[in-house]
């Protein structure tokens, strides 16, 4: 890792290309410096990525990893400084600067209630995160109940459930029918959330292992821009975070219609005067969180889930840190699947029906994460990762029905067994150039996933033959670098560069045809300018190539395949306030896809739509109309088409064209606070010629609540006009056991009608 970071040609190639040619020093021996430190009033833990501006001056500094910052090349005299952080009220500081001397300080910062006015539309340490405000902005406002509440918290991303509540959320994002999680990478606290070669499907990313009340941020990457994500990164990237501790304890319980029912204990176990590891300051909590519903369909649900999570982090040394956490999910539930439009509306179910009730499945992962970071010499930050999930599958499914086996019927059972093992190490460093200040970012990581799994055929839950049944052994080995620079103090140059290398075997129990190995690589270079026209205006124009892998089943069976499809991203926009409560993002993107390969794992074979095109525009808008109520607005325009095919027959099967989602927010810290909310989604191709259509939905949901100090009260109202809409939608050739010919048409999952669920809180 050393070598890697120390290489002196990358060095020099990529301070070429960022422009920062020589910059000639003010003399050490006329100035003086600033070291600080910024923490977090109620916890007391370092707040990395806090920005730090010298009155005066366009351009400052931001935290380390640790909470440091370091302000070199300073007049002698009194100097104003100035620490921000989303979420958190500013602070000024004056300090007196002295010739050949550094200044020592600490600066702490209160967390506040939500101001837009405060909010800032650049963000010095990662400025790919054009999204940091908005999603600051979302993450207050909008309530979690649920872990469906989480990747919509990602502007423009809608979710769609097909197989009852245990399973992974279908995900829609900038044009993207994303499955599971294939163009969508997500992870929390560091820990990844897909899965490769799922049985299930590429990239399936299962996030009910989350409890939504412990999520504290969201960092939203949008296209392949960054050089911190490989795999699945094509459309975008998702990084949750988890609290570091407790304002206060909490116990909730929730009822609503349909038999559901919920029970949240979030528990402080370290009082600030006790201490575990260290003598400074520490932090540990645990989580529990147990859900049941029967659901909205004929057939019960039966749904169960339960989560639990114990987390620590604590401040060892001046110079390290520590965080250690450990989680464990259990589901298991029955599902009614997708139903044919002909069997409702030949009577023969209900809308709400089924056609197989023998569908569902259980699953379970347990988790283990160690974050250890040290300040090195020379103003680094080393941060050292490794992780471990223990995962579980097991899905009935049936699609077609009677087609394929008219005696016993088509549904299939996809199992797994899990193991999944990473590593992964970043080196952050800021170095002076005169006035500049050039941030390095740098890592090393690999990830093995250990797999046992199958596809079997069966009959009401019953196995009768089985498919195909291996073990996969995939390991990615991933390395990558990234400097920042300002050009000017108004110009900032972001560029990048990622290698991957993937080993892929699969070892199938019966047939020797089906086992191989393989091995591929990808080099994955980016580069991003910002432009800050203003304080509150930025521009930015970012271009960058990702991939995502294919799954090793179709990789060693399949030599002429696209094994790591690349995709190249470019897009051009502005984060701008035109007024001081006012926020708006806009982004025009293109998007280029090698081929959208993928293993279809409820069929157990490789598809591929071959090459394809997308553009669009994102505009998002976050309006603080008074000190209390809020406003906010995403539009998502896509048009993608697949390439090289016949006009009329190159439509992308349910890419989503138009999106829309908004509402009303009204928030009294310490009172009545509620919000009303919309969702749309326009009418969608079902397959390439656009004859059958996935329709689209109007929603309006609403959420009251009313706090004191020991305590909330509140309800969730879903569908609040009571509208019939589908949720996963699919162009599907199925065979009724009535029916002498497979039909194709629309089958569908309905969406919640009308639904009420109360909640109640006890702060201790």
């Amino acid at each position: 890792m050393t070598a890697f970071l120390r290489s002196h040609w990358l060095r020099v190639a990529l301070l070429w290309l960022l422009g920062a040619g020589t910059v000639r020093a003010q003399s050490a021996a006329t100035t003086g410096s600033i070291r600080a430190t910024v923490v977090d009033s109620a916890s007391q833990q370092p707040l990395g990525g806090a920005s730090i501006w010298l009155d005066g001056q366009a351009s400052g500094a931001t935290t380390d990893g640790l909470g440091r910052f370091h302000l070199r090349a300073l007049a002698p005299g009194a100097q104003t400084i100035r620490v921000t952080a989303l979420g958190y009220g500013a602070v000024t500081q004056t300090l007196t600067i002295r010739a050949n001397e550094t200044t020592v300080a600490s600066f702490v910062l209160p967390v506040v209630a939500l101001n837009i006015g405060e909010v800032t539309v650049s963000q010095p340490q990662d400025p790919n995160q054009t999204l940091a405000a908005i999603s600051h902005i979302d993450r207050t406002l909008r309530p979690l109940n649920s872990a469906q509440d989480l990747l919509p918290l990602v502007p423009g991303l809608f979710i769609a459930q097909h197989a009852g509540g245990g399973k992974a959320e279908q995900i829609f994002l900038r044009g993207f029918d994303i499955d599971h999680g294939t163009d969508f990478n997500v992870s929390i606290d560091g820990l990844p959330v897909n899965m490769v070669s799922h049985a299930h499907g590429q990239g399936y990313a299962d996030f009910h292992f989350v409890i939504p009340e412990t999520v504290d941020q969201l960092k939203v990457y949008k296209g392949p821009y960054s050089a911190r994500f490989g795999d699945f990164a094509t459309a975008g990237a998702g990084e949750f975070t988890t609290k570091t501790s407790l304002e206060q304890s909490q116990a909730k319980v929730e009822v609503g219609q349909f038999d559901t029912r919920r029970a949240l204990l979030l528990l402080d176990v370290l009082p600030k005067d006790k201490h575990l590891l260290s003598k400074r300051a520490e932090s540990a909590y645990v989580a529990a969180e147990y859900y049941f519903t029967n659901s909205y369909f004929d057939a019960k649900q039966h749904l169960n889930r339960f989560n639990g999570l114990a987390k620590y982090t604590g401040r060892l040394s001046e110079r390290t840190s520590l965080t250690l956490s450990g989680s464990h999910f259990a589901s298991r539930w029955d599902a009614s699947g997708q139903v044919p439009e002909r069997a409702v509306r030949l009577g023969l179910i209900s809308r709400y029906g089924s056609i197989d009730d023998s569908e569902g499945g259980s699953t379970s992962r347990a988790n283990a994460n160690a974050i250890l970071t040290v300040a090195l010499p020379h103003e680094a930050v080393l941060k050292q990762q490794v992780y471990y999930s223990r995962y579980q599958f097991n899905l009935f499914s049936n699609f077609t029905f009677f087609k394929e086996n008219p005696a016993q019927g088509d549904a299939i059972r996809q199992t797994e067994a899990r193991n999944l093992y990473g590593y992964l190490g970043t080196y952050e460093r800021s170095t002076a150039l005169g006035a500049r200040t050039l941030r390095t970012l740098a890592g090393i990581g690999t990830r093995l996933d250990d797999v046992d799994l199958a596809l079997r055929h069966a009959m009401r839950r019953t196995t009768t033959d089985t498919i195909v049944s291996g073990r996969v052994y995939e390991q990615n080995f991933n390395a990558f670098l990234e400097e920042t620079l300002p050009i000017t103090d108004k110009l900032t140059v972001n560029a990048g560069l990622r290698l991957d290398y993937f080993r892929f075997a699969f070892h199938e129990d019966r047939d020797a045809a089906l086992s191989g190995r393989a091995g591929k690589a990808r080099v994955s270079p980016k580069l991003n300018l910002y432009y800050d026209l203003t304080a509150n205006v930025q521009l930015f124009a970012r271009s960058g190539f990702g991939f995502h892998s294919n799954d090793a089943r179709a990789v060693v069976t399949n030599r002429t395949a696209q094994v790591l499809p690349r995709a190249i991203g470019y897009e051009a926009g502005s984060t701008f306030k035109p007024r001081p409560a006012l926020v708006v993002n806009v982004a025009l993107w293109a998007l280029h896809l090698q081929d959208e390969l993928v293993y279809v794992g409820d069929e157990g074979v490789t598809e591929s739509a071959g090459p394809t095109r997308r553009f669009g525009t994102d505009v998002s808008i976050r309006y603080q109309l008074t000190p209390r109520l809020y406003a906010d607005v995403d539009v998502n325009y896509n048009r993608g088409r697949a390439v090289g095919l016949p006009k009329g027959e190159n439509y992308i099967p349910l890419a989503p064209s138009f999106t829309s989602i908004g509402g009303l927010t009204y928030q009294q810290p310490g009172g009545l606070s509620g919000s009303l909310r919309y969702r749309h989604l326009r009418d969608r191709p079902a397959n390439e010629t656009n004859s059958v259509q996935a329709r689209g939905y109007f929603l309006l949901d609403a959420v009251v609540r009313y706090t004191r100090p020991r305590y909330q009260v509140g309800a969730n109202l879903e569908n609040l006009l009571n509208t019939e809409w589908n949720q996963a939608q699919f162009d599907t050739e199925s065979q009724l056991r009535t029916e002498a010919e497979p039909v194709s048409e629309l089958h569908f999952t309905p969406g919640t009608p009308f639904f009420v669920k109360l909640n109640a809180s006890v702060f201790f």
